[in-house]
């Protein structure tokens, strides 16, 4: 176990600088910069200029991607160029919206969409056509034009739950679940679906084994059999199911948060992007990068639990 640990600790550390480079080469390549959103459109090239040597904008860029390297190993990942607010003071306010957001996301769909697979591969029948059914309506609609359809109704036809916005677990456990609803909806619709089908695939092939007649004809119950073998069995492909859902959901808040006005990190990135804002669109990509890594962990924690294979390799 200690080893899987330490070999996805040990491959994430060039994934992190590669990833800050990239995002940091494109955000240098693209038009417009801070200086220009500080300044606005009305300024002259000279007051860029004298403000972009101001900021160190005018440094080569490897040269301004070393030094935001050198600070961000030491714990500095700098301060943003339009605000002068630190960087990890700007995604530490932003963090429990985006967190909220993941956490009962994935947690919704991995539970009904295990639960759901399970019974159609136990059952079968009609469920596992509405299964497939709701598969493809999943994937053929983006979550945030679902959520442009939850918004009308469930906010301001039936006034059940609010439009937009977010409300801290300070405010109450039952605010704070009420704004979380519509966008858990909206981003695990499509994902249900698939977690459903690879679940049922999964069962349907470990109940199709071997070994399930014979723990039959041993006289264990059609439970156990399915909860504590068949499961078990199918647990590896459920997992890397689940562990992709889980990224695709960290892709999808950037949308949904600005649909719902969700004041997290996706927002964060989208205004930093348009002004410039390097520094902070730096921060943002490594901590989306940190969930991933921390998601591909927590997978291969669950392989290594169900595998004894895994944890000997």
């Amino acid at each position: 176990m200690l080893k899987v640990v330490a070999y996805r600790l040990a491959i994430s550390v060039p994934l992190l600088v590669i990833v800050s480079l990239v995002t940091f080469l494109i955000a240098s390549l693209s038009p417009g910069n801070a200086a220009l959103a500080i300044l606005g459109q009305g300024a002259t090239p000279e007051q860029i200029a004298e403000l972009e040597q101001a900021l160190g904008l005018n440094k080569p860029v490897l040269v301004q991607y070393g030094d935001w390297l050198a600070g961000a190993i030491r714990g500095d990942f700098g301060s943003s160029l339009v605000t002068g607010q630190p960087v990890l003071q700007a995604l530490t306010q932003r963090l429990q919206p985006t967190l909220s957001l993941l956490i009962s996301s994935v947690v919704v769909v991995a539970i009904i969409g295990c639960g759901l697979g399970v019974f159609a591969a136990t059952r079968g029948g009609a469920l596992a056509r509405i299964i497939d059914l709701l598969t493809f309506v999943g994937l053929a609609i983006p979550n945030f034009v679902f959520a442009l359809y939850l918004i009308p109704l469930f906010a301001l036809t039936l006034r059940l739950l609010p439009a937009s916005g977010y409300s801290t677990l300070a405010e109450g456990i039952g605010p704070w679940a009420s704004s979380l609803v519509l966008p858990v909806v909206a981003m695990a619709f499509g994902a249900v679906g698939t977690i459903a089908k690879q679940t049922r695939a999964s069962m349907e092939d470990a109940l199709g084994r071997e070994f399930v007649p014979m723990m039959r004809a041993n006289g264990y119950s059609r439970r156990s059999i399915v909860y504590r073998h068949a499961l078990k069995t199918a647990g590896m492909p459920m997992l890397t199911a689940i562990g992709l859902s889980a990224v695709g959901v960290i892709s999808g808040t950037v949308l949904l948060e600005a649909v719902f006005a969700f004041p997290g990190l996706g927002g964060l990135a989208v205004q930093a992007s348009g002004q410039g804002d390097i520094p902070v669109v730096l921060g943002v990509t490594v901590m989306f990068t940190i969930f991933v890594i921390i998601i591909n962990l927590l997978v291969d924690l669950g392989f290594a639990a169900i595998n004894p294979k895994v944890r000997a390799a």
